[in-house]
């Protein structure tokens, strides 16, 4: 009996051991799963107060942007880097906290203007990937020496049509031949070799860049093509001699062929005057060839990187330095064109090659805003390209999501 006793006891004593193993198991699946639900929880709450907050900055970079002066625009602007750091930095709202940067887009060549020459001065271009652009964006179907057309995309495994027309993105780049992400975004993209200094081509090249065909006060620019005397006169606060002589020396294809002709054995009679070298300068903003209300592709020389200035050059390094020098030791940057007369490298013959495809104003700007949780340490991020040419400003691009 004893020993029937004794097995029943630890039979018992097992069975309250399992019973006790069970109970702890539960309590911990019970604990796990709490703790999983109060995470995903967490992570919900801060994805949507993140999202607001990122949009909140996108918002905040409008408002600076729209109350920016309009009459130059360099990176000594609120917008930029340089000046904005306590509106942009790190701004602390309720359980999460959010910093902005803002990119100009004139700052960059425009994909959709540049020519192949400054194609091949970007860090890591080859002839091949240039052809392959300038065929993408062209509306033939003949192929460039080295480029291909819609034939070689439609036999990818994925096949697709060439563009045949603008680039409506930068990103867009992606889907022509040879271009990788390691070389539009940089060492970061991609495990391929690049160069050092190569900071990935979405620094240097945009298809969204244009001057407003006004001057620094908002005023329609005189078209030198179709404005009178009398206008030339008024407009512009030249002599009669001189308006006489910019008629009398019609047709112009760009402004710097006022220069070309001051120079030369242009056209004019005795009561006629060339425009000299300093009037030029006086009038550039004030003067245009077209009628169109947008001028595509103009590079601000305020706010371009020299590698961008040295493909504008066309590989004129040195000038690209001097002038990112000289801006830098001015308070506002370069107000006019004619501030570039102060920069001795800037000759006259080179001003008469680039002059007509820069400028000091800006329209259109990149703003990339992440937001990142206190709890949770999730972020954010809001990328969007905005328009403050038009009125209301105009978002062009938008891309949004969480960072994981």
């Amino acid at each position: 009996m004893s020993d029937g006793r004794q097995n029943r006891r630890a039979v018992a004593l097992i069975a309250v051991m399992w019973v006790l193993v069970l109970l702890a198991v539960m309590v911990t699946v019970a604990t796990q799963e709490t703790y999983m639900d109060t995470r995903i929880s967490m992570s919900a709450s801060d994805r949507i107060r993140c999202k607001w907050a990122a949009r909140a900055g996108l918002e905040r970079a409008i408002a600076v942007l729209e109350s920016d002066l309009r009459d130059s625009d360099s990176l000594y602007d609120p917008w930029s880097a340089y000046m904005a750091v306590a509106d942009f930095n790190n701004i602390v709202l309720d359980g999460c906290r959010f910093s902005v940067s803002v990119t100009d887009e004139a700052g960059k060549l425009n994909i959709n203007t540049i020519t192949r020459e400054q194609l091949l001065w970007l860090p890591d271009m080859t002839e091949e990937i240039a052809d392959a652009i300038l065929d993408w964006r062209d509306s033939d179907d003949e192929a460039r020496e080295l480029g291909v057309e819609t034939p070689y995309y439609v036999n990818l495994e994925r096949g697709y049509p060439a563009r045949n027309g603008d680039f409506r993105t930068i990103r867009e780049l992606l889907q022509v031949r040879g271009v990788t992400q390691a070389l539009l975004y940089g060492r970061g993209g991609g495990a391929e070799a690049i160069s050092d200094y190569n900071q990935g081509w979405i620094r240097y090249l945009t298809c969204y860049s244009y001057d407003l065909n006004v001057d620094a006060d908002g005023n329609p620019r005189i078209d030198i093509n179709r404005a009178n005397e009398r206008q030339l006169q008024e407009e512009l606060g030249i002599s009669a001699a001189q308006a006489r002589w910019i008629a009398q020396n019609r047709r112009y294809d760009s402004i710097a062929d006022l220069l070309d002709k001051a120079t030369s054995a242009a056209q004019g009679d005795e009561q006629s005057e060339p425009i000299t070298e300093q009037v030029f300068y006086d009038i550039a903003d004030k003067i245009t060839t077209t009628r169109r209300s947008r001028i595509r592709g103009r590079v601000n020389v305020n706010t371009a990187p020299a590698w961008v200035l040295t493909a504008l050059l066309g590989g004129n390094e040195p000038v690209a330095q001097d002038i990112v020098a000289y801006r830098e030791g001015l308070a506002g940057g370069i107000t006019t064109l004619a501030d570039l007369r102060n920069v001795p490298s800037v000759t006259l013959d080179l001003a008469k090659e680039f002059v007509n495809y820069v400028t000091t104003r800006s329209n259109v700007y990149t703003v990339h805003v992440v937001a990142t949780g206190d709890r949770s340490g999730l972020s954010y991020e809001v990328e969007a390209v905005v328009d403050r040419g038009e009125s209301p400003t105009q978002i062009l691009y938008f891309r949004e999501g969480a960072i994981y």
